[in-house]
């Protein structure tokens, strides 16, 4: 009973978090607007001004939208990648699904020079940049899923994975080395990584396949909580290893894919988030850690992107580095202390 009314508190208070941290990301940029003035925007009343209105509707809200989304879908992602790989160095870009994007985008860019055409020509669309990296990702979650379908083993899965990821960065790097350095420095912006492009229509397809994806999840919750001890425990309580690990598989995939293709690769989430979820909660049940998981993620990334934003400033940091930054020292710290490693 204690149990369950401390871990209503900690929800409880998580959830007070994220909404702050919300607030104050849509609080900070380049141009400093009154507390009261963005709430009466968020509330629909009137602004002083028209232009505070539109920068606090067009392009801050859907920046948090966007970290809130990027930060629990990499979460999740993580988590499920180290549940079925039971390996806590795993993370939602093991599969090689992230490799696949930063490919297709690699093309775009990169290979504009090589093929001309109609590469050239697109080069400079946002819509574009998501076409070639969704592209990409699904070439690469067709050949990891068959391999699925062929592999019993589950820790070949992770290696083939991995062997996706070299395949494609030796790839770019040949591209790399035929390109022209404007077009190098555009593909180097972009696997930055960045929360602020989307608009509302890119946004909301990006929820679209973010909530199908999430909606999936109460399919596995069962088996990932039997997989934490071992494949074999799992048959016996009448698990269907291979139609759980492609869903799975699948979950994992269309975030990653989807999160990689609108804000380009994001590091260090996806990998110690469940580490930090499974120390507040000192739970390995996938009912807490999934949502855990989620609300921690989207806060540690909002976090982040106020930090990146140089209140005052137009300039804008990289997100990747700042999440590696930001985050690194507290995982390192968080296990330390704990003096054990969560699997």
């Amino acid at each position: 009973m204690n149990s369950t009314k401390t871990n209503i508190n900690y929800f409880t208070l998580l959830i007070v978090l994220l909404f702050v941290f919300a607030f104050l990301n849509i609080s900070l940029g380049s141009i400093s607007i009154p507390f009261d003035e963005i709430l009466n925007s968020l509330l629909g009343k009137t602004v002083s001004k028209e232009s505070w209105n539109t920068i606090i509707i067009n392009y801050r809200l859907p920046k948090t939208i966007t970290a809130i989304l990027v930060g629990s879908g990499l979460a999740i992602s993580g988590l499920l990648m180290q549940t079925l790989f039971r390996n806590p160095l795993a993370g939602p870009f093991v599969l090689g699904i992230s490799s696949g994007a930063s490919l297709g985008v690699a093309l775009l860019i990169l290979g504009s020079s090589i093929f001309g055409g109609f590469l050239a020509s697109s080069v400079f669309s946002n819509w574009a940049t998501a076409v070639a990296a969704s592209l990409g990702s699904f070439l690469v979650l067709l050949a990891v899923i068959a391999a699925a379908n062929k592999i019993r083993n589950t820790m070949s899965i992770l290696i083939i994975g991995l062997m996706f990821g070299s395949l494609t960065s030796a790839v770019i790097s040949v591209l790399t080395y035929f390109s022209e350095a404007e077009q190098i420095q555009q593909y180097m912006f972009w696997s930055f990584g960045s929360l602020g492009n989307l608009t509302w229509n890119e946004l909301s397809i990006f929820s679209i396949i973010y909530f199908i994806s999430i909606s999936c999840i109460l399919f596995v919750i069962k088996p990932l909580n039997s997989l934490l001890l071992g494949e074999n425990y799992a048959k016996s309580l009448g698990i269907n290893i291979k139609k759980s690990r492609n869903i799975i598989l699948l979950i994992t995939s269309l975030l990653t894919g989807v999160i990689t293709a609108f804000s380009g690769p994001i590091a260090f989430v996806g990998i110690a988030v469940p580490h930090i979820a499974k120390m507040i909660f000192s739970s390995s049940n996938h009912k807490l850690l999934i949502p855990a998981s989620a609300i921690i993620g989207a806060i540690i990334l909002l976090i982040c992107d106020s930090f990146a934003q140089l209140p005052t400033s137009e300039f804008t940091l990289p997100i990747n580095a700042i999440t590696s930054l930001f985050g690194a020292p507290v995982v390192i710290w968080l296990l330390i202390r704990k003096k054990k490693i969560y699997v």
